[in-house]
């Protein structure tokens, strides 16, 4: 399972990214698989929404409107500088493992 599957399977119907999704008027699976793309494209070479637009085949501008909803460029950048917490050089796995923390917490 790739790092999108790991990450799509995290924040598909968490509360938070209906929300998001409902506040930007879009689908929420639409949402989740944005935010997917979105953490995948961050850890590639090339521009983050161009990357995940061609991903999902959204358009750049509501995929701008969910990386601001998420935190924005610098905070994705920052979390990346802190991803590899086990230090074995892969810090894809720790994405999977912040993310599954983040996003299953329940809202109260």
């Amino acid at each position: 399972m790739g790092l999108f599957d790991n990450i799509l399977g995290q924040v598909k119907n968490n509360p938070t990214v209906t929300n998001m999704a409902e506040k930007l008027g879009i689908d929420p699976d639409k949402a989740a698989e944005a935010v997917a793309a979105l953490g995948e494209a961050h850890q590639e070479d090339g521009d983050t929404i161009e990357l995940a637009s061609e991903k999902t085949g959204m358009d750049a501008g509501i995929l701008n409107k969910i990386k601001d909803q998420i935190g924005g460029e610098g905070s994705l950048a920052k979390f990346a500088s802190m991803l590899d917490s086990d230090g074995d050089g892969n810090p894809l796995n720790d994405i999977a493992d912040m993310a599954k923390g983040l996003f299953s917490k329940k809202m109260l």
